[in-house]
């Protein structure tokens, strides 16, 4: 599923005021929920075992602070499409419940779905009588393969009930503004017409949604938090630095975030293969060495070179699993259009193929071996002192003589179909990252 799939929805009016929608937890993110989808035309019913938060909600009073909360809550309570209620026998009639109870952190770092089984276990226990189609979405905070092992189970006697992810991005303090202006919306399931059903009620928002499977809806919002959290930890590891070297740490990052082409911006933000090159590594090194000597720690920083090399390793194990022995190499290059060989990881890669015995042959359209110099040759042949013999001329002769062809640069349109034609199997690096990583999915031990 892609967000393309988003572009025919259509809501009436008619419609939105004839859908139910129940939210299951009157907590932060089901009572922001609520008022908002109420606010958008739908009758909504919030359900709650507390019985302050429902009596606060069925007041026109807020369970807590949050800007613009309150007078939503007053306001669509008073126009009859915001109600709560302790009894989960309120949503009987439901078309869609939104799941927003808690999953707090255990003390071993594990999700606590004590909350979430308990809410579940509510629900199927108020299906006896039920018949009428019902779409489960799970709007909490959930580890990639929660609903497939937790959740979808419960319900194997219950046709008629559908589970989608729908993961929340609300921010403390903007959480109203977060709902109604999104910057994302993401809906993932396995059955289609549930995952249209929960994306078409976002549609007077007027933003397209992003129709996914469910362990990448599930996966999305930790790749979201986790990113957020290093932007905000690169900032301060810089900051740090900067004030430590009498530079105005606001106007690094201020300037930083001019560039919209790399900075701020999607580049490098798609899983491939290791970097290497000539900057990357050494303008690492170079600042924590320099940190280093300030007695200053950028856990952060120190932290980039050993995760490429940890991604580096996790890509030449697969490659050393695969059971060709005679592999050929597309790209020598640390990158595709130069023939910088400086710290590439694929001559990594080589080193260790070779030390355990595959037989390999490369070819990099940029790589001619007697037209490198300087410290560009010296580093190559310091490395392989025999590379001279693996390089190929052509791509067609390194596609002639493996049984697998491992792809480290972006491929030409041309040569891509070249590899096409030859119909040999490939693993391509550069593409994605679970090219070399698609095992089985692990049981979640929850």
């Amino acid at each position: 599923m892609t967000s393309e799939n988003c572009d025919s929805f259509e809501v009436n009016s008619g419609q939105v005021s004839a859908t139910h929608v129940a939210v299951l937890g009157l907590g932060y993110v089901g009572c922001v929920s609520a008022a908002c989808l109420a606010n958008l035309g739908y009758r909504v019913t919030g359900v709650d075992r507390d019985e302050n938060k429902v009596a606060n909600v069925m007041s026109g009073i807020a369970p807590f602070y949050e800007t613009g909360l309150e007078p939503l809550i007053r306001d669509n309570v008073a126009a009859g499409r915001l109600r709560a209620s302790t009894s989960i026998n309120d949503i009987a009639d439901a078309d869609v419940a939104f799941v927003c109870v808690g999953t707090p952190s255990e003390k071993n770092g594990n999700l606590g779905l004590e909350q979430l089984r308990r809410a579940l276990h509510e629900v199927r226990d108020s299906l006896s009588e039920r018949t009428k189609p019902l779409v489960l979405a799970i709007r909490s905070t959930v580890f990639p393969g929660t609903c497939e092992e937790t959740v979808i189970p419960l319900f194997r006697d219950y046709p008629f009930v559908s589970v989608v992810s729908n993961p929340e991005f609300l921010r403390e303090g903007v959480a109203i503004k977060d709902f109604l202006e999104p910057s994302l919306i993401v809906v993932g399931g396995e059955d289609f017409d549930s995952v249209e059903r929960v994306a078409s009620l976002y549609v007077p928002l007027q933003v397209p949604p992003c129709l996914v499977s469910l362990r990448t809806a599930e996966m999305i919002k930790y790749a979201c938090n986790a990113f957020h959290a290093v932007k905000v930890s690169f900032a301060n590891e810089i900051g740090a630095l900067s004030a430590r070297l009498n530079v105005d740490p606001g106007e690094v990052m201020s300037t930083l975030c001019e560039d919209k082409k790399l900075n701020i911006s999607p580049a490098y933000l798609k899983p491939g293969f290791a970097f290497g090159g000539s900057c990357l590594p050494k303008d690492l090194r170079a600042l924590n060495y320099r940190a280093s000597r300030l007695d200053l720690r950028l856990p952060l920083l120190e932290s980039a070179l050993l995760s490429n090399q940890q991604h580096l390793q996790r890509a030449i194990d697969a490659i050393l699993d695969l059971p060709a022995r005679k592999l050929g190499v597309f790209g020598l290059a640390f990158k595709e259009n130069t023939d910088d060989l400086r710290e590439s990881p694929v001559v990594t890669l080589l080193e260790q193929l070779i030390g355990k015995g595959r037989e390999v042959r490369v070819f990099d359209p940029h790589i001619q071996l007697d037209s490198i110099y300087g410290s560009n040759r010296n580093f190559i042949l310091q490395q392989i002192p025999h590379i001279g013999r693996l390089l190929d001329d052509s791509l067609a002769q390194t596609l002639s003589w493996c049984d697998h062809l491992v792809i480290t640069q972006k491929l030409r349109f041309d040569l891509a179909l070249q590899v096409k034609e030859a119909g040999v199997s490939t693993t391509d690096l550069v593409g994605t990252s679970l090219a070399y990583t698609a095992l089985p999915a692990p049981a979640l031990a929850v």
